[in-house]
């Protein structure tokens, strides 16, 4: 009798035994790949953080390469630039171009540059060999003449501010050689608007 219990609590615990070996196994492995994945799961995080800070470098970099081409392409102001200043007179709605060369300060500069420099104007046109720059005034131009015929001579008259004419100039060029038509216009005095447009009118009469 006794005998046959020794057996059966052997048997007891051998299969005791076996099951309590075969579920620490089990937890182990479930430890172990748990273990795995969040190592996998770090890498994978890591890999991710390399990626970008990968991609932000490179794209920082295209960035800073566009900037210096664009910088490098950009127009910059010829010593033989011509430099024309619009000026709109909105009193007399009268607009006066004024051609002159361009500063030396300006030279090999670019438009932000000319912007600094005439920061009250606005840009018409820019390019390496012609800017032309646009103000409005309030006031009167104080460029209004008439040319009229002064004893058989063309004298160039100018409106004072009381809008009275004073002599501006007068001229050698003999009326007896002008056209029939423009001995009528002198006759009655012709009027013109700005020195480029005065200074052409006198060529022509000359």
């Amino acid at each position: 009798m006794k005998k046959s219990w020794i057996m059966v609590l052997g048997i007891a615990i051998i299969v005791i035994g076996v099951i309590a070996g075969v579920s620490i196994y089990n937890k182990n492995r479930e430890v172990l790949e748990k273990n795995n994945i969040i190592e996998n799961e770090v890498n994978e995080i890591s890999e991710e953080i390399i990626d970008e800070c990968t991609e932000e470098w490179e794209e920082l970099q295209e960035q800073a390469r566009i900037e210096l081409e664009a910088s490098s392409k950009e127009e910059k102001i010829s010593p033989n630039c011509l430099l024309i200043l619009k000026r709109n007179y909105k009193q007399c709605n009268h607009i006066i171009n004024e051609y002159v060369d361009i500063p030396q300060s300006l030279v090999n500069k670019t438009k932000e540059d000319l912007l600094e420099e005439y920061s009250s104007w606005e840009i018409h046109k820019y390019s390496s060999t012609e800017i032309i720059l646009y103000r409005e005034f309030e006031s009167d131009c104080g460029q209004h003449f008439v040319l009229r015929n002064d004893n058989g001579k063309i004298t160039i008259y100018k409106f004072n501010e009381n809008n009275e004419e004073v002599v501006y100039q007068k001229t050698e060029i003999s009326v007896d050689y002008l056209t029939e038509t423009d001995k009528i216009e002198i006759e009655n005095g012709i009027r013109v608007n700005g020195m480029e447009e005065l200074n052409q009118l006198i060529e022509d009469f000359e």
